[in-house]
């Protein structure tokens, strides 16, 4: 027997009612806002890094000047003196001192080697400028790519893009569950549903994008084979969840 109240006919107090329309609107606002980052990824991010990429595998050496530019866009090799290093597990630098105009480069790096472990105060290196950066520091035969340097990797960009596509849809879903159902919005709630599709989303996109990256396989890959786990995997956790064999 249902008891009448002032939340509604299913007996849902008020405020567990406007508590969960104001949580639908918060998720459909936060849908947009993912969207848009998806958006802004694969129309302005991934399109200028990879301009970025061809430029500079496209870039040529310097030719001999008397005053050399602070910016060119061919590859200067420069002779540095290393000033000092800093080889900690989340800051990797080095501080490089050359002729004008690179009087003091602070050049920084993703890993300790092959080079930058092995840096003193005082060695000499030499340095790769490109558009006014270092991107390539060589000692002897060994040479390491700075954190500068252009990297041919759009595979993790676009699992960042894909990871907030999806996180839209996600949201937009939940959002709509809640403002079209706000006494009882089922098993669009954050736990377990929620939280599970969220913790697959972002490991299937990281886990992808790295895949992609290690086997050189293309970019548009990771959108499509992210959203085919995701949506089966939202499709069993319902349909488990629906007829109680899913843990809550």
């Amino acid at each position: 027997m249902r008891i009448r109240t002032a939340g509604g006919a299913d007996g849902a107090p008020p405020s567990g009612v406007g508590r969960n329309r104001l949580v639908g609107a918060t998720l459909i606002v936060l849908s947009l806002a993912a969207a848009l980052a998806c958006y802004f990824v694969f129309t302005a991010w991934l399109p200028t890094d990879r301009t970025l990429y061809r430029e500079y595998k496209a870039a040529e050496a310097c030719p001999a000047r008397t005053v050399v530019p602070r910016s060119e866009d061919c590859l200067r090799k420069v002779t540095f003196a290393v000033e000092s290093t800093r080889d900690a597990r989340k800051h990797k630098t080095a501080i490089l001192l050359g002729p004008d105009p690179f009087p003091r480069m602070v050049v920084p790096f993703g890993d300790s080697g092959p080079v930058l472990s092995g840096l003193h105060q005082g060695d000499r290196v030499t340095g790769t400028v490109w558009r006014g950066v270092v991107v390539v520091i060589a000692e002897g035969d060994a040479q390491q790519n700075s954190s500068d340097a252009p990297r041919d990797e759009p595979q993790m960009t676009a699992a960042v893009g894909t990871f907030a596509g999806l996180l839209a849809a996600l949201a937009l879903m939940f959002g709509a569950m809640h403002l079209a159902r706000p006494r009882d919005p089922g098993l669009f709630t954050w736990r377990p549903y929620g939280k599970w599709l969220l913790i697959v989303t972002g490991a299937t996109c990281a886990v992808v994008g790295l895949s992609l990256v290690w086997t050189g396989l293309p970019w548009f890959l990771v959108p499509t084979v992210c959203g085919a786990v995701v949506t089966g995997t939202a499709w069993f956790l319902y349909r488990d969840l629906r007829f109680g064999r899913a843990d809550r």
